[in-house]
């Protein structure tokens, strides 16, 4: 009787400390995603079910197959995402990974610079990130435009990138890079840390290269790491926005207009928060099964 009066206490002092993390969480995350949920199923008449994503995937701005990698952009938003994905993703991730064993076994003075510019893309917002980029490929005073026009390289390659279709979407993709492989470089750098330096150095002593060494030590000892980055990195990817907000706002002709950005327009300038919410959800599908996958691994670990 008194074990059973213990733990109903235990149990009530748990769910009066849990009360307001409930609270908040079903007032400002549960409750609206239900909400987006019920008017992506719905329109100005009532409920239409499935219609609305219909609408969507026969909605050029949203995919557009009969141009995708047969023509310049625009694609469509769904394919632009994945565009980023197949792109940004293995750059920031490899390249995050490539720098942070670099800087642990390099000891030059100009080394902490490097990475001090590089830690500077994580601490820049987003919306000023756009700004950099915009400028960036700019054609008049962008350096890229600039180096490619004295090299020779003809247009749209050496005038603003950001006003041809051809090459909008590839310069908000590299120039995203910088602000975020300085955060797989700092997950990576903290994961090389754990790794016990009697590994290299017995690698050493029976004459293994550092190729190997990064072949078959640091990179099986860091996937748990990279793992972690690249579900980070894709989750990004997918819900982008400020960077094509401010840099382009989609454009040219939508050639480089992405899910996020389409939720946006349809919520807050065409007023029509059926669309909206129907991208938010397809944007929640996508990502639902990779976190899920995510966390279950994780707990069984």
């Amino acid at each position: 009787m008194r074990r059973a009066r213990k733990r109903g206490r235990e149990w009530g002092a748990a769910l009066i400390f849990l009360a307001p993390g409930f609270v908040l969480l079903v007032s400002f995350v549960l409750g609206p995603a239900l909400q987006t949920l019920s008017l992506s199923i719905q329109d100005r008449t009532g409920f239409v079910g499935l219609a609305n994503f219909r609408r969507l995937f026969a909605d050029p701005a949203i995919v557009n197959p009969a141009r995708f990698l047969q023509r310049e952009p625009p694609w469509g938003a769904l394919f632009h995402n994945l565009v980023w994905v197949a792109l940004h993703l293995p750059i920031t991730v490899g390249l995050g990974l490539v720098l942070a064993v670099v800087y642990a076994r390099v000891r030059r003075w100009w080394v902490g610079l490097a990475r001090g510019a590089l830690f500077l893309g994580i601490v820049t917002p987003m919306i000023v990130g756009g700004v950099i980029i915009r400028y960036l490929f700019e054609g008049h005073s962008g350096i890229v435009p600039q180096i490619l026009g004295a090299l020779g390289v003809g247009r749209p390659w050496s005038g603003g990138w950001m006003a041809f279709p051809e090459t909008a979407l590839l310069g908000l993709i590299l120039g995203s890079v910088w602000l975020w492989t300085g955060f797989s470089m700092i997950l990576h750098s903290a994961g090389l840390s754990a790794i016990d330096p009697e590994l290299f150095e017995a690698a050493q002593i029976d004459g293994a290269s550092s190729w190997a060494q990064f072949r078959h030590i640091t990179v099986p000892l860091l996937r748990p790491v990279t793992f972690v980055v690249a579900v980070m990195t894709f989750l990004w990817e997918l819900k982008i926005f400020d960077i094509v907000y401010v840099a382009t706002m989609g454009g040219p002709g939508r050639a480089s207009t992405v899910l996020a950005l389409e939720m946006y327009l349809a919520g807050f300038r065409t007023l029509d928060p059926h669309r909206a919410s129907a991208i938010a959800t397809l944007i929640t599908l996508f990502s639902l099964p990779l976190g899920y996958w995510f966390a279950t691994r994780r707990l069984r670990r």
